[in-house]
């Protein structure tokens, strides 16, 4: 029989997935795709096995469909013409990291076995040398060769593909860590490999260019996270639904009973061009060979994508076609041809209301896009479907390519073509359309027959970049806007030479403003090295933010200012010299292993042996990471953190939670600033070349810092250079143990620094401000001047130009509860009587 199959999918288990990635949506998902074959993904988490025990069973050999009692009751809920029996393979992806050949490999691989008992023993065999349990696709530092000696130790009826093996980052012939050949990467064991998976960002022409891959046979798979983007690659099987005859079809060639793959174009993946995201920057590889590889927005190194790799190791021209090949056809999912026409995102309820439409009338997504007539289409009544449909057949399309992660975009219609094509763009008097180019195009794409497939017209964002390679490491036109227009306690603390200095920056003050300037002012005025700069802060988003507003005032040179949180900065340091490669845990994985320790009664003694409630494992979570931000081990002294008559049954819980995090290499999101400052207080040569690294030091929002980050700071920047900013007044994350009193304490740290207020709002009227400091000034009144940190409050006033709005109206309740009323009476007077409360 003839069915499409998924291969390569995964669970709710893995990072990154979605929590309804479940047997049950599977099966639902599945069915109105119209694939009948998928694989399970991540047999090798416990807590996924134990799900396909539960609710799947064996229906051929080697191949499992969902219990009868589970399928029934989803089945009702499944449109009839959508209706099919759904398969399930076993399958699971490793991810692959090692050292080979004096380089670092970082490869991952799928892996499928005909029976559950294989399934275990492969388990077993990897648990006793990794850590399996911290994720759904585990990271192991295992040759890939050896996992595949492992895989045909325990069956070598199973068998072993590697997955997406052109993806830059982590595959088989990626450009960042992978080999060049096939026997390079399992030398005697290739003959094992007969199947390799091409991934979203290249398609079967791509990979003919490539003599390695004569000898295997080319699938597909969506690699998805989450079900619904089921199917968006798939491979086409004509065989007995049975492991043995899908195996045997892909380890003997057969054209027969392997038919080949449904492809995205290859230009939607997210890496088939070169670029750089950051920089918005998207290259064909013909134009970073002009420019060196080197991103002329920033001058760092771009991403090589798959196109560039293919060129690079292919010894066959574009366009060339080998003898018995499998088919291929070049698909769009049906979200994205929807959300195209409506001109609305893929997820929108929109496209879902259409989408739900479409496979009512007509079935499944797969059979619309390859198979359906377009009379039939066009009685679906969802405009211009039938006709993108056409053209997504024929490949008159056009493709802005994906690159550095980002897909590409898709453009099926011209502005023009659409209001043509729903008739809405007439001439005045006229009853017909203008006969245009427009109108011609249209036209003639319907005449083009189906079996002749034209190349899609592929644009870059990008095609005329033009850079002068002798210019890159010049230095950029100094930017007027910025280093003007400044007050004077701005321009003050830009030009100041202090060592030290410290920026007190209300709200609406222009505190990144004055960061972003000082930065640009030490290096364009300076000359200081942007590589010898570090900007520290509490978000990614701010770090982001930080980062793309200095970097267009920095020379173009290999050497970059690096802008980060505590956090991530310590992960690359751990990384850099402890060869750090944990598992970082989220809350569910914390709550998982407290929870584990805690279900052990020769660990924690439950009172009448109740169960523990998980407010309590909440609370135990928070004193961890609370002890850990305030560098506590379970043995240190935890007086003022934990209650006296709770310290022994914490601290066993806690010792405990440390070494199962230690067994299963994980590691929590505190660790890292807790071990950084460990490896800094323990090993003084490491500490010295990370000061000698980054000589200034800048540190954003000072106010937020906990006791672990200060401590970080200060043996960061003894005797360097720092500038630290923030509002004594503004801080956020006392759940994260944050106190402002290290703000207060800093000319303490750090004698003879400089300080500096910033006291002219350019975001508020003044009587936001004079009210707000009211507030302030209140709260603070009962506070001993010495609490405070500052001899007056008035001088830490904030004044306004902004042209004054209307007067503000104080009122006060007895209660939250009239306090929320009374705001949403004034927003309904506001918004025009709609009512926000109700007194049921």
């Amino acid at each position: 029989m003839k069915f499409i199959a998924d291969l390569h999918i995964h669970s709710k288990y893995s990072r990154a997935t979605a929590k309804n990635l479940d047997f049950e949506n599977l099966y639902y998902t599945a069915q109105i795709k119209g694939v009948q074959l998928i694989g399970t993904g991540d047999f090798t988490y416990p807590a996924w096995i134990e799900e396909i025990e539960s609710k799947l069973e064996e229906t051929e050999p080697g191949l499992f469909s969902l219990k009868k009692e589970i399928a029934e009751k989803i089945d009702k809920t499944i449109p009839e013409d959508c209706r099919n029996p759904v398969r399930f393979i076993l399958q699971t992806e490793i991810s692959n990291i090692y050292k080979k050949d004096d380089r670092v490999r970082k490869n991952h691989n799928l892996i499928y076995f005909p029976d559950i008992k294989s399934v275990k023993q492969f388990n077993a065999r990897l648990d006793a040398i990794g850590n399996i349990k911290s994720d759904g696709r585990p990271i192991l530092g295992l040759d890939a060769q050896d996992l595949l000696s492992i895989m045909l130790e325990v069956n070598d009826k199973g068998f072993f593909v590697p997955a997406h093996i052109w993806t830059p980052w982590f595959s088989m012939f990626g450009s960042k860590s992978g080999f060049d050949s096939i026997e390079e990467c399992f030398g005697s064991l290739k003959k094992h490999i007969f199947a390799i998976e091409t991934g979203l960002s290249s398609d079967p022409p791509m990979n003919w260019r490539i003599k390695d891959l004569d000898n295997v046979r080319l699938i597909s798979n969506s690699d998805a996270h989450s079900p619904g983007y089921l199917g968006r690659n798939a491979s086409v099987f004509n065989t007995d639904l049975s492991f043995a005859a899908i195996r045997q079809a892909l380890e003997k060639n057969d054209l027969e009973r392997y038919k080949g793959t449904l492809d995205m174009y290859p230009h939607q993946g997210k890496y088939h061009y070169d670029g750089h995201r950051k920089c918005n920057i998207c290259l064909n590889p013909a134009t970073t060979a002009k420019i060196d590889g080197i991103c002329p927005e920033c001058g760092r190194k771009v991403t090589y994508g798959v196109l560039n790799r293919v060129q690079e190791l292919a010894t066959r021209p574009e366009g060339y076609v080998p003898q018995n090949r499998h088919g291929f056809k070049s698909i769009i999912p049906l979200a994205d041809i929807l959300s195209e026409i409506f001109e609305v995102g893929p997820k929108t309820k929109k496209v879902t209301g259409y989408y739900n439409q479409a496979i009512k009338a007509l079935g499944p997504e797969l059979g619309i896009l390859l198979d359906s007539s377009f009379d039939e289409i066009e009685k679906a009544n969802i405009p211009l479907l039938a006709e993108a449909v056409k053209k997504m057949r024929t490949g008159d399309i056009s493709i802005d390519p994906g690159f550095d992660g980002e897909f590409g975009k898709v453009k099926i219609f011209s502005r023009e073509e659409k209001e043509i094509l729903r008739g809405e763009k007439y001439l005045l008097f006229d009853l017909a359309p203008r006969k245009n180019k427009a109108v011609k195009k249209v036209k003639s794409a319907r005449k083009i027959k189906s079996a002749k497939k034209a190349k899609p017209k592929i644009k870059t964002r990008q095609d005329k970049i033009i850079v002068n390679k002798n210019q890159t490491n010049q230095k950029p036109v100094k930017p007027k806007d910025l280093l003007t227009g400044l007050n004077p306690e701005q321009q003050r603390a830009v030009d100041s030479s202090a060592r030290a200095m410290i920026i007190q920056a209300g709200p609406g003050t222009g505190k990144t403003r004055t960061l972003t300037a000082k930065i640009a002012h030490l290096v364009s005025d300076k000359n200081i090295d942007p590589g010898s700069i570090l900007a520290l802060t509490f978000t990614n988003k701010a770090a982001k933010e930080l980062e793309l507003r200095i970097e267009k005032y920095l020379p173009r040179s290999k050497s970059t200012l690096l802008s980060a949180t505590f956090h991530s900065f310590c992960l690359k340091l751990l990384k850099q010299y402890k060869d750090f490669n944990a598992v970082i845990a989220d809350a569910d994985l914390r709550i998982a292993l407290i929870k584990k320790i805690m279900a052990k009664k020769t660990v924690v003694k439950h009172a009448k042996g109740e169960k523990v409630k998980i407010k309590t494992i909440r609370k135990i979570d928070s004193l961890i990471s609370l002890c850990k931000q305030n560098l506590l081990s379970p043995g240190d002294d935890l007086k003022g953190f934990v209650e006296k008559q709770e310290m022994d049954y914490f601290q066993k819980i806690y010792s405990k939670y440390q070494s199962l995090c230690k067994e299963q290499n994980v590691a929590d999101f505190e660790d890292l600033i807790f071990m950084t400052v460990n490896m800094f207080c323990d090993d003084k040569d490491i500490l010295s070349k990370i000061k000698e690294k980054y000589l200034y030091v800048f540190i954003d929002e000072y106010q937020d810092l906990n006791f672990g980050q200060y401590e970080l700071v200060k043996l960061l920047c003894n005797n360097n250079h720092i500038v630290v900013i923030g509002d004594p007044d503004q801080a956020i994350y006392g759940f994260r143990g944050s106190d402002n009193k290290y703000f207060k304490c800093f000319a303490d740290d750090f004698p003879d620094c400089e300080m500096i207020k910033l006291n002219k709002n350019y975001r508020s009227t003044q009587t936001i401000l004079d009210a707000s400091f009211q507030m302030i000034a209140k709260k603070t009144e009962s506070k001993k001047i010495s609490d405070i940190g500052v001899p007056n409050r008035e001088a830490d006033r904030v004044f306004s130009d902004i042209k004054e709005g209307k007067k503000l109206i104080i009122k006060e309740t007895a209660t939250e509860y009239a306090e929320a009323v009374a705001i949403g009476k004034m927003i309904e007077k506001l918004v025009g009587g709609i009512s926000f409360f109700s007194m049921d």
